[in-house]
């Protein structure tokens, strides 16, 4: 399990960047109109994004609470939370604490 925990987290990376590097060549490597179209372009994107918002911001609270029940260190995934995203910061959770008791 721990190898599928990696392979999710060399994805969360990866993919999430392909898109915004390409977002970046499109737009002359500004990021002018980047929320704007995250959020506001259409209800379906805005669904997903509001969805991975709370997701993202469900986990963020759960590390706060592990940090004062377990007193975990969650520097590491509050950082690639809000560097990269939960698409990376949930799976590197996981493979950290896999068969940890």
């Amino acid at each position: 399990m721990k190898k599928i925990y990696l392979v999710m987290c060399v994805l969360g990376l990866a993919l999430p960047y392909y898109h915004l590097i390409k977002f970046l060549n499109q737009n002359q490597w500004s990021m002018n109109g980047f929320w704007d179209e995250i959020f506001y372009s259409s209800h379906p994107v805005s669904m997903i994004s509001m969805d991975l918002s709370v997701a993202a911001s469900t986990f963020l609270v759960f590390l706060i609470y592990q940090f004062k029940s377990k007193k975990i260190n969650p520097i590491k995934y509050i950082v690639c939370l809000f560097i990269v995203g939960f698409s990376l910061a949930l799976p590197l959770y996981l493979y950290d604490t896999h068969d940890k008791k």
